[in-house]
């Protein structure tokens, strides 16, 4: 059954297609780097070229084989043992601290993409005025602006009633 449950959250929580809409929308904002990327490779191009022409195969391969004599020789087959033990627990240190991370930026994407598909269907443009009218409330008249609108208008004086209270004798209660 828990395949079941899986599938209900995965069909009742949006994130998942957030997440998804906030990648395409940041893939869309790297795509439109390309053109920048390729005209600065364009322009480095033959400089990188012209370096590697220059460069003596055997003084490279020379260099590969003393760095990799000097990692081999730094070996210590006794220290081996402990050091796999160590690493092994670095390595589960390191698993979880990129899980953390992986979670937190999946949220971030996801929010970013709940944020772009509201730009896309203009909710956030609703949100703004939304927030702009809370944030700022409409100003109201002067007294001076007040006063020249309604010159002649006067309230009312509120009437007292006129009406006498009903005394009730001894003969009405009977």
């Amino acid at each position: 059954m828990a395949i079941a449950d899986d599938l209900k959250k995965t069909l009742t929580d949006p994130t998942p297609l957030y997440f998804a809409a906030g990648t395409a929308d940041l893939a869309v904002q790297q795509a439109k780097k390309v053109p920048e990327l390729i005209e600065q490779l364009r322009a480095e191009a033959p400089a990188r070229i012209e370096a590697v022409k220059n460069t003596d195969p055997k003084a490279v391969q020379e260099a590969v084989t003393a760095k990799v004599a000097e990692v081999f020789g730094a070996i210590d087959p006794k220290k081996i043992g402990e050091s796999a033990q160590d690493l092994a627990l670095r390595g589960v240190g390191v698993a979880a601290e990129y899980a953390v991370r992986a979670k937190e930026t999946y949220d971030k994407v996801a929010e970013h993409g709940e944020q772009a598909v509201r730009a896309w269907r203009g909710e956030v443009s609703e949100e703004i005025v939304d927030i702009a009218v809370v944030v700022e409330p409409r100003p109201e008249p002067a007294a001076e602006d007040a006063a020249e609108e309604r010159p002649a208008a006067k309230k009312p004086a509120a009437r007292k009633s006129t009406a006498k209270k009903a005394v009730v004798t001894a003969d009405d209660a009977s």
